[in-house]
């Protein structure tokens, strides 16, 4: 019986780190090109977005920022990385740091 639920419990962890992992937006790749603080967006040049089923290389999108915080901790020029996703008010960037 403790084998089993050993065994039960180990699977149990491991599925749900599976789709924790999953669940977890890959950082991609952009380059700033305009910040709106008064509306909580962000313009930018990104490669794909891959969790979004964004194949395509070299688009340039408008973005909803979730916290409009970050916008301070980037400016226009600014080569960055980012995470986003879908939102009932559009695609929104979860996370977003200047790349190194």
């Amino acid at each position: 019986m403790k084998i089993r639920t050993a065994a039960t419990t180990f699977a149990f962890s491991l599925a749900l780190s599976t789709t924790v992992a999953f669940a977890q937006a890959a950082m991609v790749n952009g380059e700033v090109k305009k910040i709106d603080p008064a509306a909580g967006k962000i313009t930018l040049k990104h490669g794909p977005i891959k969790n979004l089923d964004m194949d395509d290389d070299g688009m340039t999108m408008v973005f909803r920022v979730k916290d409009p915080a970050m916008l301070n901790q980037v400016k226009v020029g600014d080569k960055v990385q980012f995470e986003a996703e879908r939102a009932t008010a559009g695609i929104t960037i979860t996370k977003i740091e200047k790349r190194k």
